[in-house]
C-alpha cells in the first residue's frame, strides 16, 4: 500500500541498514543504493547520459521484468524515472514486490508527460485513489505537440524562486512520487471510465480539484513557508557547503 508522497527522491524511508536495490539507475542513480541494475547499458535511448556508478554501489545488467535476485533479498527498491520505458509494466512492478519489502517509484504525471514528452515514453501514469494508473498512450491517441522540457526542467527550476515553491506545494504535479509497503496497487489500461476519462478528456476546474484539493489560505501559507524554508535550505546547501 501506498505509505506517503515524499517532498522529493532524497526524503525516503529508508533505515541506515537497510540493503537497497535501484532498477534502472542510470545517468543518476541514488547514493543510497547498494546494488544498481540496468537493462539498456551501451545505449542512451532511454536516459539523458551515459550509465553512472558510485564507487560503493555494484552494478549487474539486467532486466527490471526479470530480476536476478531471490524473493526479499533487498529491504528497499527504487524505482525512478524508469517505469514509463518498459514493456510489462505488470510484470515489473510484480518483480518490485517480489525482491523487496518497500519501495519508491518516481515518473513524469499526465501534466508532466504533456509538458515534456519523451518518444521512449511508453505509458501515461496517473495516481488516482493511491493506485498508480498507467494507460498506453498508443491506446489512448496521446500526440504532444511541443516538448517545453527545457523550459519546465531546466530552466524554470533554476532561475524562478516561485517555481521550485509551486513544485514543493503541489506535489505530483509534474512527477508522481509514490513510496509502498508490502504491495504497490496499479491498474494497467483499465476499462472503467472513472478512470479513463482522466486520459482522453479534457481536465475541468473539477478535476484539477481532485488533484490538487484546494487549501485554507491558512494551510496554504504553511505550505509555501514550509517549501520556501526547504527550497533555501537546498540552495544554502549546494552553494554554501557544497553538497549535491
Amino acid at each position: 500500500m501506498k505509505m506517503k508522497t515524499p517532498i522529493s527522491r532524497h526524503h525516503l524511508s529508508i533505515e541506515n541498514s537497510a540493503r537497497v536495490l535501484e532498477v534502472g539507475g542510470g545517468h543518476n542513480p541514488h547514493k543510497r543504493s547498494n546494488v544498481v541494475v540496468d537493462k539498456f547499458i551501451d545505449v542512451n535511448y532511454h536516459r539523458s547520459g551515459d550509465i553512472k556508478v558510485h564507487k560503493h554501489q555494484k552494478f549487474l545488467a539486467a532486466d527490471g521484468e526479470n530480476l536476478p535476485f531471490s524473493e526479499n533479498e533487498f529491504d528497499y527498491v527504487i524505482c525512478n524515472q524508469v517505469l514509463e520505458h518498459v514493456e510489462n509494466p505488470e510484470k515489473f512492478l510484480v518483480e518490485q514486490m517480489r525482491v523487496a519489502r518497500a519501495g519508491y517509484i518516481e515518473v513524469p504525471s499526465l501534466v508532466g508527460e504533456y509538458l515534456f514528452p519523451k518518444e521512449s515514453h511508453k505509458w501515461l501514469i496517473l495516481e488516482i485513489e493511491n493506485k498508480l494508473v498507467l494507460m498506453d498512450k498508443e491506446l489512448v491517441g496521446f500526440k504532444p505537440s511541443h516538448d517545453l522540457g527545457d523550459v519546465f526542467l531546466h530552466y524554470l527550476p533554476t532561475k524562478s524562486l516561485g517555481y521550485k515553491i509551486m513544485q514543493y506545494t503541489h506535489g505530483n504535479i509534474e512527477t508522481i512520487r509514490y513510496e509502498w509497503s508490502e504491495e504497490i496497487e496499479f491498474l494497467v489500461n483499465p476499462t472503467e471510465e472513472k478512470y479513463r476519462r482522466y486520459f482522453t478528456q479534457t481536465w475541468d476546474v473539477e478535476t484539477a480539484s481532485k488533484f490538487f484539493p484546494k487549501r485554507t489560505l491558512a494551510s496554504e501559507l504553511w505550505e509555501a513557508s514550509k517549501a520556501f524554508a526547504f527550497v533555501l535550505l537546498n540552495v544554502f546547501k549546494s552553494r554554501v557547503l557544497k553538497v549535491a
